[in-house]
């Protein structure tokens, strides 16, 4: 009989104790739940950041809501209407785009397009590919052969078309002398005047203006490429071709169907280049869809006709921005299980790949040609002993002779690229005495300022200067301070929808400013800020936001976030890790922005064209346009202005090259 004294009571009574004490606190804990927060029931909704990201991303979403999105609904509801001479609108459904496939001028305009695109993103592959080759080898100077090959990126739109028309000029122009001295025209030609000619001539200028986006973007891809590959390769007694087509190929497969892809839709939606210089004529052979556009929307007053030859073309862009969304997100992305998307998008780079290498055809059979030649050299001179024999030349001469070939091959291509800049230069110097009797064509006899005292003081472009300057400078500021808050958020805050919004960025940035000026112009028109700045201030960011929002995002991937985090710790906030620490960290890419965003304020031409009818609110593009009256072209004054218009980037541009590409290609060579 157990006792209550006793040691094994006295154990058991301890049990008993525990037993209820667990029983009487365990049950509650079972029973009491933690109530479910609203805020946490928000959180799981909406992401655990989403109150620091919403002041971030607010202002972008805002921006693309009301000047990206509405638009674009606007534009498709704009042409399905059609108004009558009493200047009501009818809707007629999708009327306007069952006429345009019977409309001749249409089609010409279509295929006018599609030739243009893929003759000069072809040219622009072969040409780049040859450059950014060469510059990656080793030259003298190449950081100073690279920033000139990148030159013609920075010039101003307008300035390109004024000084190549100036040079295609049959009577006043600088190429028909030099072809006539070679003895390969046998007459002055008009470049630009005659059927068969206008297109070519065109599509020359546009592979001038595209060379520094193929060479930068390949460039930064050649070096991304382990130079051990090569080593190893030629070790094996590769040969330079086999290198490029199994090392250098494969190597740049994502570089190239990116830049591909990016050149194809810019080229797609080309207008103020083609306007400029030729209007679309003669007699419609250089007329775009988006020249087609403008001339039924604005010049014509047919909103909704332009509208459907704008939008008709959307399915064509859509393709085109939704296969380079997919590629350019790789880098971000970090699903591991493929999906028939994922598939279906593969099979379409392989369909790239496969054109790329048709275009390359030729470059590689050049190459094999002259290695076939250079052997059979070899091979000859030693007398047919190349396989036994010592190489044909040392080492060091090798390397000498392979040197001053590099630079035989790159001459051509600074001459190409240089020329304009050299005929802009010193026709600014020329009278107009020695332009119209054709004398000292390419060196002014003697030198003078009277164009730039002509310009300054007898047209408007002081007054169109300031304006382009007030324009650049505040579209500028807003684009990079927006753009610097949306990255950070969709680089480092969880929040719903920031996977979604990273890719509608890219997608609104490619969307070109053909689609976008017919419904634009009506939005502003209702507002009441048409031919004002703020048609231009508010209208500009809509394109220079989100390429610099997925600039700053994949450099802000860059930077460890421990920085941040550390910060923190310290009793930082959010915005105050932000402003200290990663803002002065991602100085190369801001600076990066910084210059896009203005050399694209600068240079912007369609919707200055479009949106400013009065003289005293002209910016550059514009007002340079308007100093030519008919068929009379001031070309001193309008060289003058271009060398002055060109100024201010270059020197900008020159001052911070380097962070420009180093801001520009963060991230984009991964694949």
């Amino acid at each position: 009989m157990l006792t209550r004294s006793s040691p094994i009571s006295g154990s058991w009574n301890l049990h008993i104790t525990m037993a209820k004490q667990f029983t009487s606190t365990a049950t509650p804990r079972l029973v009491r739940r933690v109530p479910v927060t609203r805020t946490r029931r928000v959180e799981a909704i909406l992401g655990r950041d989403w109150k620091v990201a919403l002041p971030f991303v607010l202002p972008m979403v805002v921006l693309m809501v009301g000047l990206i999105f509405w638009p674009f609904v606007n534009a498709i509801l704009i042409s399905m209407t059609t108004r009558s001479l009493s200047k009501v609108e009818t809707f007629v459904g999708l009327g306007n785009y069952v006429r345009l496939w019977r409309d001749a001028s249409f089609r010409s305009a279509v295929n006018n397009t599609i030739f243009f695109t893929v003759a000069s993103v072809a040219s622009k592959m072969v040409v780049g590919m040859t450059i950014a080759l060469l510059l990656n080898s080793r030259l003298p100077f190449r950081n100073i052969l690279t920033g000139i090959m990148l030159l013609p990126w920075i010039v101003p739109e307008v300035v390109t078309a004024m000084a190549w028309r100036s040079i295609y000029d049959p009577i006043f122009g600088g190429l028909n002398p030099i072809l006539l001295n070679l003895g390969l025209i046998h007459r002055r030609v008009a470049w630009l005047a005659e059927p068969k000619l206008a297109m070519p001539s065109v599509i020359l200028v546009n592979v001038w203006k595209g060379i520094p986006f193929y060479t930068m973007l390949l460039l930064a891809g050649l070096k991304a490429i382990d130079k051990e590959l090569y080593e190893a390769a030629e070790v094996d007694g590769a040969t330079a071709v086999s290198r490029f087509r199994h090392i250098t190929l494969p190597g740049l497969r994502y570089v190239i169907a990116v830049t591909v892809l990016l050149s194809s839709i810019s080229t797609f939606n080309t207008f103020g280049l083609v306007y400029l210089m030729t209007g679309g004529g003669p007699g419609g052979t250089t007329r775009l869809y988006s020249i087609l556009a403008y001339e039924r929307a604005i010049v014509g007053l047919r909103m909704g006709p332009g509208a459907a030859v704008a939008l008709s073309m959307a399915p064509v862009l859509a393709l085109f921005i939704l296969v380079l969304a997919r590629f350019m997100r790789r880098g971000i992305e970090t699903e591991t299980n493929e999906t028939r998307v994922d598939r279906a998008f593969s099979a379409v780079g392989q369909v790239i790949g496969r054109v790329v290498g048709i275009v390359l055809w030729p470059f590689g059979a050049l190459l094999d040609g002259a290695a076939t030649l250079v052997t059979l050299a070899g091979t000859a001179f030693r007398g047919g002993r190349a396989a036994t024999s010592q190489p044909l030349l040392r080492r060091a001469t090798r390397e000498r002779v392979g040197l001053s070939l590099r630079l035989l091959a790159l001459v051509p291509m600074l001459v190409f690229v240089l020329f304009p800049f050299f005929w802009v230069f010193i026709t600014a110097f020329k009278s107009e005495l020695q332009i119209q009797q054709y004398t000292s064509l390419y060196w002014p006899k003697p030198w003078t300022l009277v164009q730039f005292q002509s310009l300054l003081f007898k047209t408007g472009y002081l007054i169109w200067f300031r304006n382009t300057v007030i324009v650049a400078v505040s579209t500028t500021i807003l684009s990079v301070a927006f753009s610097a808050l949306a990255g950070y958020a969709l680089a480092r805050l969880k929040f719903a929808g920031a996977s979604t919004l990273t890719t509608v960025l890219l997608i609104t940035y490619l969307l070109p400013g053909s689609l976008m000026f017919i419904p634009l112009y009506r939005i502003l028109t209702n507002l009441q800020v048409i031919n004002t700045y703020g048609a231009l201030i508010i209208t500009y960011p809509t394109f220079m936001m989100p390429f610099a929002t997925w600039v700053l995002l994949g450099y802000y991937r860059s930077i460890p976030e421990d920085l941040e985090d550390a910060a923190m710790i310290d009793g930082a906030t959010r915005l105050g890790a932000f402003v200290r620490i990663t803002l002065p960290l991602a100085a190369p890419a801001l600076l990066a922005v910084t210059l896009f965003s203005f050399t694209n304020a600068w240079n912007e031409f369609l919707f200055a064209f479009v949106f400013i009818t009065s003289e005293r609110l002209f910016t550059l593009p514009v007002g340079l346009q308007q100093l030519v009256f008919g068929d009379i072209y001031p070309w001193g004054q309008l060289m003058a202005a271009s060398l002055l218009m060109a100024i201010p980037v270059v020197v900008m541009y020159i001052y911070a090259q380097k962070y420009m590409v180093e801001g520009l290609t963060a991230g984009s060579v991964k694949g």
